[in-house]
């Protein structure tokens, strides 16, 4: 059944592998990415609620959640990987994690709260970035920011900015803020 696995790379279970099922299309966050991110984002997320659409393999809630984050909300339409989601941060003695059975968009634009991180990994073959940019970044609070990874260089929608960006092979990851929002 479980045919993948990923490592935890910093904060309190760093070092830990987590299994997931293997489905096609997905591509977890390659450990050198994720190791960026959170240099970008700092090392601690005491008391940040991090949200993640595509949730996937988990690594980037699960990451968070080593980190010190108070909350992470994945969100995956395939029901096999929030449960093997579910499994892990039991596993790990986390009950900091709310994860969702459900569609990101549909998810998106339902969702009220705010979150300190947003996470965007969808498949590369199936963003609609001009829709999506928009939902995620509603659901940014004050002084946030939203990682997106996609196969090209984003476009920014009016009132986002890119913060930092870089590519790893196929890989282009941003960390976008509302304009006009620093560190």
């Amino acid at each position: 059944m479980f045919a993948n696995e990923i490592r935890i790379i910093g904060g309190h279970w760093r070092g830990r592998k987590l299994r997931f099922p293997g489905v096609p299309g997905l591509r977890p966050t390659p450990d050198r990415v994720r190791e960026t991110l959170f240099n970008w984002l700092g090392q601690d997320l005491s008391g940040r609620a991090t949200l993640d659409p595509f949730a996937g393999s988990g690594a980037l809630s699960l990451e968070a959640l080593s980190r010190g984050a108070s909350l992470a909300v994945a969100v995956e339409r395939r029901r096999a990987l929030v449960s093997a989601l579910i499994d892990s941060a039991a596993m790990l003695g986390s009950v900091l994690l709310e994860a969702h059975c459900a569609d990101a968009f549909k998810f998106l634009a339902r969702e009220s709260r705010r979150f300190e991180v947003v996470f965007l990994d969808p498949p590369f073959d199936a963003p609609a970035w001009d829709r999506l940019l928009p939902l995620a970044a509603a659901r940014l609070a004050p002084g946030g920011a939203l990682y997106a990874e996609a196969p090209m260089p984003l476009e920014m929608p009016p009132g986002l900015a890119v913060h930092r960006r870089d590519k790893a092979g196929k890989v282009h990851y941003h960390l976008l803020r509302h304009v006009g929002e620093a560190d």
